[in-house]
């Protein structure tokens, strides 16, 4: 892999002295099998076992729709014969 090219100066912008929680989790959506609703109940943080709820519950509701339509598709497909 290439090195960098840098340009040889140093950044002048201050950095933040605000200190973040690393206590924190942030990720994106996760699909709702056992292991990641799992281990949000064992590490304890409500707003993360939240968040892992209601993208479980959104990923939940997706698949339902598209199995409703499916089903839908399969009498339809099925009356025709």
């Amino acid at each position: 892999m290439p090195a960098r090219k840098t340009s040889g100066k140093k950044s002048t912008a201050k950095k933040s002295t605000k200190k973040t929680s690393s206590a924190r989790v942030e990720s994106g959506p996760v699909p709702p099998y056992g292991d990641p609703i799992r281990a949000a109940i064992a590490r304890g943080d409500q707003r993360e076992m939240k968040n892992v709820a209601a993208s479980a519950r959104k990923w939940m509701a997706e698949v339902q729709s598209a199995l409703d339509q499916l089903d839908s598709a399969l009498t339809k497909s099925s009356k025709k014969r």
